[in-house]
């Protein structure tokens, strides 16, 4: 029986969500399986891969062959990498203990660069959200002052007219008193 670790599809239409499950490659995608290892969210940024290391690893020590999916997701959790260091262990190239430190060493570095990431896009998300915000105040400030240049407008429109109605008044009596002296000169 050739055994496939592989994903088996959940979740409603375009939100997926997977199983990480071990099955006999002779099964349907969503049907039988022996076990399952772990869930798989692409939603998420970055997506989210919950799964048991150690099933997983024990599973590929027994022989049992991972979609290239699953092959990267157990490659950037560190599995297929603590396999080699197994292998070389087995072969007497390295001892057990060197192989342990090793593989935690690598293990500190990689949840500390994913960490790192997700610092980043939490950080990267509220500086766009502080320049969405900035860019709204700016424009609700321009509005502001639109609305009071012409607000002032229409205050000196009105303001004006009656002193200038006052202004024309004089302005004609002056010219009717000009008019007289000149009529009487």
């Amino acid at each position: 029986m050739a055994v496939k670790i592989r994903l088996a599809r959940r979740g409603r239409k375009k939100a997926a969500q997977f199983d990480i499950v071990v099955a006999d490659s002779r099964s349907p995608r969503d049907g039988r399986f022996i076990e399952k290892i772990g869930t798989y969210n692409p939603q998420t940024n970055p997506a989210t891969i919950n799964f048991d290391g150690d099933k997983a690893f024990d599973w590929i020590m027994k022989g049992a062959q991972p979609t290239d999916t699953v092959r990267a997701m157990l490659s950037y959790r560190g599995v297929l990498y603590r396999k080699h260091l197994q292998l070389g262990v087995i072969k007497g190239a390295i001892s057990q203990d060197v192989a342990d430190q090793r593989f935690t060493d690598w293990k500190e570095q990689k949840d500390a660069k994913i960490e790192g990431k997700r610092t980043s896009l939490g950080t990267a998300k509220d500086e766009a959200r502080q320049q969405r915000l900035a860019a709204e105040t700016k424009v609700k400030e321009a509005r502001a002052e639109a609305q009071r240049a012409k607000q002032a407008a229409l205050e000196a429109a009105n303001a004006p007219a009656p002193a200038a109605a006052a202004e024309g008044e004089t302005t004609e009596a002056e010219a009717s008193a000009d008019t007289t002296e000149e009529a009487g000169a």
